[in-house]
């Protein structure tokens, strides 16, 4: 069917009778020269588009003269949901003549909500009386031959089936799951002070928060034997205080499948949510968006809401009220949904279990990365612990700590302004432009071999080295590992901000990632597998539909510098701070801790780990997490060990 022209629809108007109607007038505005019903038709088609019907006379099919505002409001009524909606009118060839009676014909030619068209044809009737010139003959069927008096066009979306997000192997992460709904029925509630504290308590053990302030409220306006719907628990869930509130007097229970994640809190922040769309929601999108309709909120499903949401279809119904003041409707046209399309992310599902299991199990919220080297897909991120929304794991700014020694480290050994043997002081403090550093627990180790001050991560000895790998130095290795660069993986992502090393005391601090530097997991994540893979390449998360604009693989890295970086980064886990993964199963640990301080006058500091084990490298940050060695490396024993297991 066709739609209206893109520069006809821009000067579409609203018309009082029929929402945004343009009148597209064979022959001319007033059809000049062709005279007799072909004006009075033409006029009727400006007035219709204008909201002015004076200059058009109007008679009932009988022959009883109708006042031009009584059609304006048949109009409004009849066109109902319609109303608003723009409307090209157009004349079709001229009207045919048979004495004092003429048919014209017209086409009416919609746009429905969300763009689709919906045209026919119409015939207006006319009669001509005396010296009262022509007149159109008012009728709902000209409007659409359907309709008759007191009928209206109403609009009925039909929703498009939602798509789901994909794993790397291409199967849905999101699948059909058994859930129990818990409830209560009011008329079984014996003491419902006793029942709402034991419920809570029971919710509780399995760290799900049910809001149960207005239960009350809600018992008290209920029927006998209605069913209050509390909370919807996944069955394994639901299985760990079955105990607990089955006995309950008035809870009652229902069995039903929803379509869940394999876990409830699997990849929370970056794979977001479907739920019922909000009234900011409808209102941002009218045409597109209805009430009940799943939208995505936050992560991949807010990202690709409109690929994963399909477009809704159109039905076109008129309503009718029947002798017993029921209301009829009747289909006139329809258009199909079409259905959302899936999303291919990298994603691996057991290696996100164990990296939400992972980060679950500590004490402050952690963020966890993991990228497979070889190809460098994004096979988990967890945000946790009990899954949080906020995505910290792909947008955090922190400072690195530590972990940024791997980057300073590769410059030092590129520029060869050291090797892992060069003797390097490490004081337990040190002095640069009026600023003090210091060691983590105030350590000192005298002077000792690069390779031991990196182990033992050692802040003055790097900083002492900030002249000789300078500012440029800085930069350039940073850039090399990826960091700072823009990125397209298909979800914002910080790939980091690194120190301009402006003065003497930034650069030094910079140099052992303090200063100005912010980063987060995913960029230290990327930076460890550029080492492991002896070249940066972006990491990859969706698949498919392809993020158009992904940032070019870098340069190779220096051989012979990477071959004494790997040597260090294992001596951190046989000999240096991150000795708690030396048994952890499965190939050789490689890696780097870091303790970040973030806020001055603060002693809190984030704790990190970064490297690689096998064809996986990972970052994670535990925020105020104190020392890496203590908060950061437990984490990532807990995932490496989940992975052997697997």
């Amino acid at each position: 069917m066709r739609r209206a022209p893109q520069a006809v629809r821009g000067r579409l108007r609203r018309a009082v009778g029929a929402g945004v109607v343009t009148a597209l007038l064979a022959g001319g505005l007033a059809a000049c020269g062709e005279g007799g019903p072909a004006d009075t038709l033409d006029g009727f088609l400006t007035g219709w588009r204008d909201g002015s019907l004076d200059k058009v006379g109007f008679v009932t099919p009988d022959g009883g003269r109708v006042a031009a505002s009584a059609v304006i409001e048949q109009l409004q009524t009849l066109t109902g949901d319609l109303t608003r909606t723009p409307l090209v009118l157009s004349r079709e060839g001229k009207p045919r003549v048979t004495g004092d009676i003429a048919s014209g014909t017209i086409k009416l030619d919609w746009t429905l909500p969300g763009g689709s068209p919906w045209e026919y044809l119409s015939t207006v009737r006319l009669t001509k009386r005396g010296t009262d010139g022509w007149r159109v003959i008012w009728e709902p069927a000209i409007v659409n031959s359907e309709l008759t008096t007191g009928d209206r066009l109403k609009l009925r979306r039909v929703a498009a089936t939602r798509s789901t997000i994909l794993d790397g192997a291409g199967k849905p992460i999101v699948t059909k799951q058994p859930v129990v709904v818990v409830g209560v029925t009011p008329e079984k509630i014996k003491n419902l002070g006793t029942l709402t504290a034991a419920l809570t308590a029971a919710f509780q053990k399995i760290d799900v928060d049910v809001d149960l302030g207005g239960l009350k409220e809600r018992v008290a306006a209920a029927e006998p034997g209605a069913f209050l719907d509390l909370i919807t628990l996944r069955r394994s869930d639901y299985a760990k205080i079955r105990d607990d509130i089955r006995p309950l007097d008035g809870t009652v229970f229902r069995d039903e499948e929803r379509d869940l994640a394999p876990t409830r809190t699997f990849a929370r922040a970056l794979l977001g949510t479907a739920d019922a769309a909000t009234k900011d929601d409808i209102d941002a999108n009218p045409d597109t968006i209805g009430a009940g309709d799943p939208v995505g909120h936050g992560g991949l499903q807010q990202r690709y809401d409109t690929t994963l949401r399909g477009a809704p279809g159109q039905s076109v119904v008129i309503a009718r009220t029947t002798p017993d003041n029921n209301v009829e409707e009747t289909q006139i046209f329809s258009t199909r949904p079409a259905p959302g399309k899936p999303v291919k992310t990298t994603i691996d599902v057991p290696t996100q279990i164990a990296a939400d299991a992972a980060v679950d199990g500590s004490k402050q919220p952690a963020s966890l990365v993991a990228i497979r080297i070889s190809d460098s897909a994004v096979l988990g991120a967890a945000d946790g612990p009990a899954g949080t929304a906020v995505n910290t794991a792909f947008s955090g700014r922190v400072p690195p700590g530590s972990t940024f020694k791997m980057v300073s480290a590769y410059g030092l050994l590129a520029a060869k302004k050291v090797t892992p043997d060069t003797a390097v002081e490490c004081p337990k403090t040190l002095t640069v432009d009026g600023r003090r550093f210091k060691n983590a627990e105030s350590e000192a180790l005298g002077r000792v071999p690069f390779h031991v001050d990196f182990a033992r991560s050692c802040n003055t000895a790097f900083a002492s080295l900030a002249p000789q790998l300078g500012a440029g130095g800085l930069r350039s290795a940073s850039g090399t590992l990826g960091l700072g660069a823009p990125w397209d993986l298909g979800l914002d992502a910080f790939s980091g901000k690194v120190s301009d090393g402006g003065s003497p005391a930034e650069l030094a601090a910079a140099t052992f990632g303090q200063g100005t530097t912010v980063v987060s997991p995913l960029a230290m994540a990327a930076a460890a597998a550029a080492v492991a893979r002896g070249q940066f390449t972006q990491p990859q998360l969706v698949l498919d539909p392809a993020p158009p604009n992904p940032a070019p693989p870098g340069a190779k890295l220096d051989p012979w510098a990477l071959a004494g970086l790997r040597s260090m980064m294992r001596e951190v886990v046989t000999d240096g701070t991150g000795t708690g993964l030396r048994r952890v199963p499965g190939a050789p640990v490689y890696g780097k801790t870091g303790t970040a301080e973030f806020d001055i006058g603060s002693t809190d500091t984030h704790a990190w780990f970064i490297g690689w084990q096998g064809d996986i490298a990972f970052a994670v940050m535990v925020q105020k997490g104190g020392l890496g060695s203590q908060a950061a490396v437990p984490v990532i024993r807990d995932f490496l060990t989940a992975l052997a297991k697997q």
